[in-house]
């Protein structure tokens, strides 16, 4: 074998990638918009839903108090279930707000409740009832699901 030969069988192409490297990150990106394709196509969605039944809701309205403070309203019963301080429990103000600016791009009013569920299979999830936006709590973590669940507790009582 010359020196030419052996050269050009240890040469990477391509800037230093060797050409297998190069072919299966083609495959990859080939795979994954086949895929893409193929979702958008038949309408698959990723998305869990519950398939269990309700074990507990609560329809829920959320008041802001002039000191900072949220008060946490059962919606059927018009009693005040909770109150959260000022400057605290900062994940249930954010969930709460993500929420509010759908309405507010809907032009939507703040009167429909929101809906936490606590689901057979153990899934807590808030939507809100006027847009049927739904967040899956436990996505976000054992301590900001309690805080919700907290609330679940307090009306339940």
């Amino acid at each position: 074998m010359t020196t030419r030969e052996t050269q050009s069988r240890q040469r990477p192409s391509h800037n230093g990638v060797p050409r297998p490297a190069l072919i299966g990150a083609g495959l990859m990106i080939a795979a994954s918009i086949a895929l893409a394709a193929y979702a958008q196509l038949t309408g698959f969605d990723a998305t869990p839903s519950p398939v269990e039944e309700r074990a507990t809701s609560l329809a829920l309205r959320f008041e802001d108090r002039p000191n900072g403070a949220i008060a946490v309203i059962d919606a059927d019963k018009g009693e005040t279930i909770q109150v959260i301080p000022p400057k605290s429990n900062g994940f249930i103000r954010g969930a709460l707000r993500g929420l509010a600016r759908e309405r507010k791009q809907l032009e939507m009013g703040s009167q429909a409740p929101f809906r936490l569920t606590l689901w057979k299979n153990g899934r807590l999830s808030l939507t809100d009832t006027a847009t049927d936006e739904r967040i899956y709590l436990e996505a976000f973590g054992r301590t900001n699901r309690k805080a919700f669940v907290n609330i679940l507790e307090a009306g339940s009582e």
